[in-house]
């Protein structure tokens, strides 16, 4: 399973997910919704253990692996989503989206190699990637749903989707905060500190006051209009982390810049 081979599983598990996110505004057509979200993602399943295996490695230290990851994630919570609240954009918007990522792999390939620097050879590297991904993915489908709100979407599901958004918020910042912790203690192990304030972690802990800011204006505002923009504005902030701080001259010496 090389990188090569990634264009065929990624054009069946997209395709797979855009007619199940399109068949999920026709109630009787259920059965096929399952069907199509449950083989995309066990088509992406396959080819992340296989090239897992390829590789030697787990695929999670560069930037198209991790968005590898996180195009399987955000399918997984889009779907999960639908099932549990039943509102078709609910699977149909996190599906685009994860096309989206699995698009820009295909557009962008990387030169992978089976090598790990000596701080990624640690027992911390996978649970630590992994829920940080896991966290963004559930957190993109509570701004899938601050969206549709606000765009006018919902109103006769509105308590539904501020369901989905809060459940979203509290799932993905626990994830969040798992993230950080077992990075403070990746670091300490690996460098004797907890915390540096290198750029990753400053935006790190930004991202996480954001998300809190946000719980905090729903326990006290139930209907407030700035909680449902403070979600968009949250994810930018997370984006910048995730992304965008390997683009700051003064992340370039970070030890967390994907390469």
């Amino acid at each position: 399973m090389t990188w090569d081979t990634f264009i065929w599983f990624a054009l069946f598990s997209a395709v797979c997910w855009l007619c199940a996110g399109g068949l999920a505004f026709q109630p009787k057509k259920a059965a096929a919704v399952n069907a199509l979200m449950l083989a995309g993602l066990l088509g992406m399943g396959v080819f992340i253990a296989g090239f897992w295996v390829e590789l030697g490695r787990p695929p999670l230290r560069t930037m198209g692996e991790t968005r590898l990851w996180y195009g399987f994630f955000l399918a997984a919570a889009g779907y999960a989503t639908y099932r549990r609240w039943k509102y078709p954009w609910l699977l149909l918007f996190p599906s685009l989206i994860a096309c989206v990522f699995v698009g820009i792999n295909l557009v962008r390939p990387e030169i992978h190699s089976a090598s790990l620097m000596p701080a990624l050879q640690s027992v911390y590297f996978i649970p630590h990637v992994t829920v940080y991904i896991l966290s963004y993915a559930i957190l993109g489908v509570a701004t899938a749903a601050a969206l549709i709100r606000l765009a006018g979407g919902g109103r006769k599901n509105s308590a539904a989707l501020y369901a989905v958004m809060d459940n979203s918020v509290y799932i993905g910042f626990g994830f969040l905060l798992l993230g950080m912790l077992s990075g403070a203690l990746w670091a300490k192990d690996a460098w004797g500190h907890y915390w540096s304030w290198d750029p990753k972690e400053t935006w790190a802990f930004i991202t996480a006051v954001a998300y809190l800011l946000y719980i905090h204006l729903r326990l006290r505002y139930k209907d407030g209009t700035f909680a449902l923009w403070l979600l968009p504005a949250a994810f930018v902030l997370l984006l910048i982390a995730w992304i965008g701080v390997s683009y700051l001259p003064a992340a370039q010496g970070s030890t967390h810049i994907y390469s």
